[in-house]
């Protein structure tokens, strides 16, 4: 078979020629796509754009990304069409489609979070500062990214949760109501008076720094037991200006000082013991062991204003945190 050198030759120096006629509309093409892509940075500037996605810096990021992408796709759809290359309009579209459900399968969870964190930042369903349980992870709301929302645990850890587990999980949120019902139980002896058990509980309850007068705390007879009868008493506590598990300790001393001041019996569970070797310990043993367990009475109130361990620590954390936090505690709340 012979090699012919001119025809392959002749058909370079078609196509060349072909080319050099398409320059002037490649370039004119080239200009529409440069065009397109100045356009979408001068319209992604715009304050129209900081208008419609005002207090809201995740939502004003996605609209100056997504103007100006989209300009530059038309611009790049003119320029296949100054061309004449309709058919690799749709084969691009094609391809695009293709690529589109392959990585959209690819990065599931990542979109999902995405998603979660657009539709969290638009429906705000805490504040910062709040103190919420999500499936069953406590903390306090330091930040919501775009990717997770962060949390500060009461050990002061930092605790990162996905945004499709927090948008699709059941959230407590504890500060959005500042009232908080603190419950503890007492047990008292079968042969006392248990009206008066419950009037002296709500007396001294209602005396204590913390504790609301409205709704008025109450007492209950729940469980009568082997030994002793449960008596369940509720009291409200204002966590704005008061800390929980301060007031809630303060109740419970406090009740149980007020009960054994007028004799009140409350006895402990009654177990059996069967010694089968008595050793006598000498009267220093037993002194010793007396001091180290003896403890004086504790006679001072506790302080129950509410502290401020974890919000110097969020603070901080605030102040060199590079990304945006897309939580505004001025936007209203779901």
């Amino acid at each position: 078979m012979r090699f012919e050198f001119d025809q392959v030759m002749q058909r370079l120096l078609d196509e060349a020629y072909r080319l050099l006629a398409a320059l002037p509309l490649l370039l004119l093409a080239l200009l529409v796509v440069w065009l397109g892509w100045v356009a979408g940075s001068w319209l992604s500037r715009r304050a129209l754009l900081d208008r419609v996605s005002r207090k809201n810096p995740f939502l004003s990021d996605l609209a100056r990304t997504t103007t100006r992408w989209l300009s530059l796709g038309i611009a790049i759809l003119v320029a296949l069409e100054i061309l004449d290359a309709t058919a690799l309009v749709g084969a691009v579209l094609g391809t695009a489609g293709v690529m589109g459900v392959a990585l959209g399968f690819a990065f599931k969870d990542t979109l999902e979070n995405y998603l979660a964190g657009l539709l969290m930042s638009l429906r705000q369903p805490f504040a910062p500062r709040d103190h919420v349980v999500i499936d069953g992870n406590e903390g306090t709301v330091v930040a919501l990214t775009s990717r997770a929302t962060i949390l500060m645990t009461p050990d002061g850890n930092h605790l990162r949760l996905p945004n499709a587990l927090v948008f699709r999980s059941v959230t407590l949120n504890y500060t959005r109501n500042p009232s908080r019902r603190l419950t503890f139980d007492v047990g008292i002896g079968v042969n006392e008076d248990l009206v008066r058990a419950q009037q002296l509980g709500i007396e001294t309850l209602l005396s204590l720094e913390g504790v609301m007068e409205s709704p008025p705390p109450r007492a209950y007879i729940t469980e009568l037991a082997d030994s002793s009868v449960k008596v369940r008493y509720h009291a409200w506590v204002d966590q704005s200006r008061n800390d929980f598990l301060s007031v809630k300790s303060e109740a419970i001393r406090c009740v149980k000082l007020a009960l054994e001041a007028v004799g009140m019996d409350m006895p402990e569970p009654t177990y059996r013991l069967q010694i089968t070797e008595r050793l006598g310990p000498t009267a220093a043993v037993v002194a010793k062991v007396e001091a180290r367990t003896s403890v004086p009475g504790v006679t001072a109130a506790l302080d129950t204003r509410a502290h401020d361990d974890l919000e110097r620590q969020i603070d901080a954390d605030q102040r060199s945190r590079s990304t945006k936090d897309l939580l505004d505690s001025e936007a209203p709340l779901e």
